[in-house]
């Protein structure tokens, strides 16, 4: 507790502010599209390591099954802001609502399309997909975006395949090992359990910046926290604060290895195999930004890959430098830049 205060004591003299009691802030409800998912660690680690209280802000992270789940609670006012995939934000410009990314978590989906133990051996190719059952974490998810994509590219038609959402997690595990579905996108730590107590391979590998380009032909990113457009105008300053708390975790996870940001974890997030946990984290550690901002070309990539499938966005004049803003995370990062070197 005691290196957390001095660390804030430095922010605040770097901010050339007076230091005064913090009082917590109205409540903030965050949406999380899947709080042990590793896709979205930033989250679970800006409330484990104080980085929110150190804001003065009083969060409240909430659970959702699926992105579409938690952007669909963001659009009624039940959440301020959510924590999900970044394609989200460019999907609902093309329906007429406006959100924005503040901090992007990943540089890559973090996703594997893996094939169950029945047909490991002879689904080699994204194309032999043909009048299989795919599981994604739900119609209208990130996963079924990228599953549609991929199938695109490999010369299928929507029909030519039948998507049922799972989630992640024991639903999705079962329904593999139930042969409910015979392939499906999923992230760590489902598809490394999965990996681990049955035949099923990876068929399709997202998890990587490299590996994602090798498959997508570009950038595609991942996890973000986004929040709408109007209550970001109202909300500025709380804005700043989310964003500092993100940055110092985005931070935290570029400094520390798989096994030091595992013990801050809590432990139903390992499901009784933390070595695993780990071994998984270390090898996907890289989708993950260092500091919050947008890869170049990412957004682009990110349209292109909707508009394929998606009439509303080809009709429609998207607005890319409406779907994501580096203000605040210029602003946390030029703040922490400073504190380093009082």
């Amino acid at each position: 507790m005691f290196p957390r205060l001095l660390r804030v004591l430095a922010l605040i003299v770097a901010g050339g502010l007076s230091i005064v009691p913090v009082e917590a802030s109205t409540p903030i409800t965050i949406i999380v599209s899947g709080l042990e998912k590793q896709i979205y660690l930033p989250a679970i680690l800006a409330e484990r390591l104080g980085y929110f209280a150190d804001e003065g802000l009083d969060v409240r992270l909430l659970n959702a099954t699926a992105g579409v789940e938690a952007q669909n609670e963001l659009l009624t006012g039940a959440a301020q802001g959510v924590v999900g995939f970044y394609d989200h934000t460019i999907a609902l410009q093309g329906r007429g609502n406006y959100v924005v990314s503040l901090v992007q978590f990943a540089r890559a989906p973090g996703e594997v399309e893996l094939v169950a133990e029945p047909l490991a051996e002879r689904i080699t190719s994204a194309s032999q997909l043909k009048g299989l059952r795919l599981g994604v974490a739900g119609l209208g998810s990130s996963t079924d975006f990228l599953t549609r994509y991929i199938a695109h590219l490999n010369g299928l038609k929507f029909g030519d395949y039948r998507m049922i959402p799972f989630e992640a997690g024991n639903r999705f595990i079962e329904a593999m090992k139930q042969g409910k579905i015979d392939a499906g996108m999923t992230t760590e730590p489902t598809a490394g359990r999965l990996l681990k107590t049955t035949g099923a391979k990876v068929l399709i590998d997202l998890r990587t910046p490299e590996s994602t380009w090798a498959v997508i032909g570009g950038c595609y990113p991942g996890a973000a926290f986004y929040v709408r457009a109007s209550w970001l105008s109202a909300h500025r300053e709380e804005a700043g604060k989310l964003a500092m708390a993100f940055v110092r975790a985005m931070h935290y996870i570029a400094a520390h290895g798989a096994a030091e940001i595992a013990d801050q974890l809590p432990n139903d997030y390992f499901e009784g195999d933390k070595p695993l946990y780990v071994e998984r984290l270390s090898e996907s550690k890289a989708m993950f930004t260092a500091d919050g901002r947008m890869p170049s070309g990412c957004p682009e990539t990110t349209l292109k890959v909707l508009s394929s499938f998606s009439k509303a966005l080809r009709e429609k004049e998207i607005d890319l430098r409406q779907t994501y803003t580096t203000e605040f995370v210029d602003a946390a990062e030029k703040t922490l830049a400073a504190s380093e070197k009082n």
